[in-house]
């Protein structure tokens, strides 16, 4: 993730309804195949909508197997593309012809459940697989480097436009460290220059003009596990959202990864400091969609009663101040289960415990996670929706 220095699952792959319902969901299992839930119960997608707001998650085609894509049919309204829009997956290789056949199917899969799609990502320094080689980006002429990013998002985009509701148009582009608020250290700033965030909104935007298109961005809840305060990060994202507007790029809404600490999270956790931050982007026209959502349950015991409690209670404390802002229109997790969560691979505990981030188990089992998140979502104020009923 470039200098937040976290990988993705899946560059491992590549490179290797009502509040009144949802009140007091109790635990248990869904049944195997059918996504089904005990009587009294309502998915956390139709929790959300009842306040205006959108529930979703990612998902990518190699989880389309067993039992979950009936769970995550029943409590998704929005399909976050985890891996299949990715780079290594639609250009596996520089001279590799774009194969648009994984997105298809997981485009296809959100299609048939009538969900609402956002796209992931159009322009990203990672995602690209064992296929590149380390160094090929950096190596291209400014000319080269334009064709080849360019060319993909917009043939990327007119393939989806209409189908695609959102798009995460530039993931991770800035930094406390760089120009006006960009980063400098990847390779579309050192072959394209600065402009090439601006020119990929207006080219996703002139592709498809009904979609909405979103700067997504890490860091902005706590201090995190390497020390880095979440002041910079904000300061850093505003100044190029506010470069953009005043030149008129077609930004429509901040994407909020929200990867939260457990550790000490209760103390770190700024509530007032994170509304008034809130405000400012949306003083500036912006929606705000938290798009990433999961905790790192570091500084949690390895026992799982009493870590899930601990998971639990960090949803809780920060759902209840993001979504009491009218701004944020969606919540979007990163996975549902623990069965395929990123975390395990790619920041796996000293202790060696599982990780056990999400709201549902590796059995695909309600935790406290999940009745935090339906409590979160039930008790939000009503707000406009993003968009109007699928």
């Amino acid at each position: 993730m470039g200098d937040s220095r976290i990988p993705r699952r899946s560059l491992l792959l590549g490179a290797a309804g009502a509040a009144s319902l949802a009140a007091g969901v109790p635990s248990a299992s869904v049944a195997a195949g059918l996504g089904t839930a005990p009587p009294g119960t309502a998915p956390l997608g139709t929790v959300a909508r009842s306040r205006g707001l959108a529930f979703g998650s990612s998902i990518a085609t190699w989880q389309l197997e067993g039992d979950y894509p009936a769970l995550f049919a029943r409590e998704a309204d929005l399909l976050f593309t985890e891996d299949d829009l990715l780079w290594y997956r639609l250009k596996p290789a520089p001279d590799a012809p774009l194969d648009f056949s994984y997105a298809d199917r997981i485009i296809g899969f959100a299609e048939a459940h009538r969900m609402r799609v956002l796209g992931a990502h159009l322009v990203w320094d990672e995602g690209f697989g064992e296929g590149w080689p380390a160094d090929h980006l950096w190596s291209l002429g400014r000319a080269q480097a334009r064709e080849l990013l360019f060319g993909t998002l917009t043939a990327t985009v007119r393939r989806y436009r209409g189908r695609v509701d959102a798009w995460s148009v530039a993931n991770e582009v800035t930094s406390p460290e760089g120009v006006r608020g960009l980063r400098t250290d990847v390779p579309w700033w050192q072959t394209i220059g600065p402009s090439y965030v601006a020119e990929a909104f207006h080219l996703a935007h002139a592709a498809d003009p009904r979609a909405r298109l979103l700067i997504n961005e890490f860091g902005f809840e706590t201090v995190d596990q390497w020390g880095d305060e979440p002041e910079p990060r904000r300061q850093a994202t505003l100044q190029v959202i506010d470069q953009l507007l005043r030149d008129g790029v077609p930004v429509h809404a901040l994407g909020v990864q929200a990867h939260l600490l457990a550790d000490r999270f209760a103390e770190r956790f700024d509530a007032r400091s994170y509304i008034r931050w809130l405000d400012r982007v949306a003083d500036r026209g912006l929606d705000i969609l938290i798009t990433e959502l999961d905790v790192l349950d570091d500084g949690l015991p390895a026992h799982a009663g009493r870590r899930d409690a601990g998971v639990a209670d960090v949803y809780r404390r920060y759902l209840d101040v993001a979504l009491s802002h009218r701004a944020v229109k969606a919540v979007t997790s990163f996975g549902l289960t623990d069965r395929y969560t990123w975390l395990q691979e790619d920041l796996p505990r000293e202790d060696g415990a599982a990780r056990r981030p999400l709201p549902f188990d590796e059995e695909l089992q309600q935790k406290p996670a999940y009745r935090s998140m339906a409590r979160a979502l039930a008790r939000a104020p009503r707000r406009a929706p993003l968009w109007p009923p699928a």
